[in-house]
């Protein structure tokens, strides 16, 4: 969400002529955009504020600007006594304070100021910034805002505001835009991004796609639908997902249609159900198992990855345990392990005691990794010899950098000549590359060009 805020600003301030800067030292506006879902990202967010403080001192006209989940979409008042050197607070994805003051500042006319406003702001398409034009061959498009499912540990609906969905036609608009600037995957958020246009009201609820007669009672589904049929557009990807969501109906568009890859982001958290039970979760492990069964079912092949939270309020060893078993029974694609720190405002934070030690939350931490990194490397293993699909991203060092449809990372050395799609090609940006994989490590491939 934050890169796509990022993205967005960039978009409103060139069109005010400010271009980006290479220093913060050489820049006169400096944005810090901010995430505060663990405790590890606030404390850098601070660490940063004050870094730019001795900036603000030695150059008073420099302006600094304050947006996302540190503001909140309530702004806190104890926050611009706490950093007054910040000229302007913005919520997650309202840039408008900053176009605002520029404008000011710049004495600039409505005109430029409302079309720098429309850039910025999540309201349809907008050209790439300068930096990314011609670069950029994978995007976040945010399809939902906010959040109003309010797990005991999440911090996001308190941060982000209730969930907002964004009108199809917006979407499907700036999807097309992208895909005119050369961008070939776009990937849809959402903080349960299963829960797309229901917010909306009746009419999406029964969603009915422009380029068929099929009708959608799952409005994620019917938007998948547009967006498949956009030229240019090679692939489509969508997270998170919440289990409690996640249906058949758009289980079966992602395996229906060819430009949405078979990659599925589902969160369990944890896999002891008294553990889900304090999360608020609303599911239970053997829930959670039968829907991995179903994701294998009806997409066969499917990368499927999960959040896990250890050293949540309460959490026993037998009860971190079965999250382990779990995890060694579904042998998932990839796990993002996080270990719990509590959050202002939260249920968990505000009636739960967070009694983990510290170093007993490192070690779970690590068994989960340790356990999932021989888990991949297993699953990895089996893709040696075979051939995949890689969509290129661009280059580092000597190689060439993409992803496979189900989201594993491939890297192919350069300087052979190869074919696309039946033509010779070197330069390899933005291009499908069939590479046969010959070295699978657990978080990453090599292999070679056919």
């Amino acid at each position: 969400m934050n890169v796509a805020d990022t993205r967005r600003l960039a978009s409103g301030l060139e069109k005010l002529g400010l271009s980006v800067a290479s220093k913060a030292r050489d820049a006169d506006v400096i944005v810090l955009n901010t995430c505060v879902v663990r405790q590890s990202a606030e404390d850098k967010a601070y660490n940063y504020l004050h870094a730019l403080k001795p900036l603000k001192a030695a150059r008073p006209e420099l302006v600094i600007g304050l947006m996302g989940c540190l503001v909140g979409h309530k702004l806190n008042g104890r926050l611009q006594e706490k950093f007054p050197w910040v000229d302007v607070f913005m919520a997650p994805s309202e840039p408008a304070p900053l176009i605002e003051f520029l404008q000011n500042r710049l004495g600039l006319g409505l005109d430029q100021a409302e079309t720098a406003r429309r850039f910025a702001a999540q309201d349809g398409d907008y050209p790439l910034p300068a930096y990314e034009r011609s670069r950029l061959v994978a995007a976040h498009v945010p399809v939902v805002l906010g959040c109003s499912h309010a797990c005991s540990f999440c911090v996001i609906p308190y941060r982000r505001g209730a969930e907002r969905s964004r009108p199809a036609a917006e979407i499907v608009a700036e999807a097309r835009s992208l895909a005119a600037q050369g961008v070939k995957e776009i990937t849809l958020l959402g903080q349960i991004v299963d829960r797309y246009g229901y917010d909306l009201g009746f009419q999406i609820t029964n969603f009915k796609s422009q380029i068929s007669d099929f009708r959608f009672q799952t409005p994620l589904a019917g938007l998948l639908e547009e967006l498949n049929q956009i030229d240019g557009l090679e692939r489509i990807r969508f997270l998170t997902s919440h289990p409690n969501w996640m249906n058949d109906e758009l289980l079966e568009a992602v395996a229906r249609l060819p430009k949405v890859c078979e990659h599925i982001e589902v969160p369990v958290q944890a896999g002891d159900d008294e553990v889900l039970a304090r999360m608020k979760r609303g599911y239970t492990a053997d829930d959670y198992s039968r829907l991995i069964e179903k994701i294998r079912r009806i997409i066969p092949g499917a990368g499927i990855a999960t959040d896990i939270i250890v050293g949540f309020p309460g959490e026993s060893q037998a009860q971190f345990q079965a999250t382990y078993n779990l995890l060694a029974q579904l042998k998932l694609d990839m796990v993002h392990v996080a270990k719990y720190s509590p959050r202002p405002q939260t249920l968990s934070a505000r009636t739960l005691e967070d009694d983990v030690p510290p170093e007993e939350k490192e070690r779970r931490r690590k068994a989960i990794e340790d356990l999932q990194a021989q888990i991949v490397g297993q699953i990895n293993a089996r893709l040696l010899g075979q051939t995949v699909e890689v969509l290129v991203e661009d280059r580092q060092k000597n190689r060439w950098r993409g992803r496979t449809r189900t989201n594993k990372l491939v890297f192919f050395e350069d300087g052979v000549e190869v074919k696309v799609k039946g033509e010779g090609k070197r330069d390899w940006r933005g291009k499908l590359a069939a590479v046969t994989i010959n070295w699978a490590g657990p978080w990453s491939m090599i292999g070679k060009v056919d």
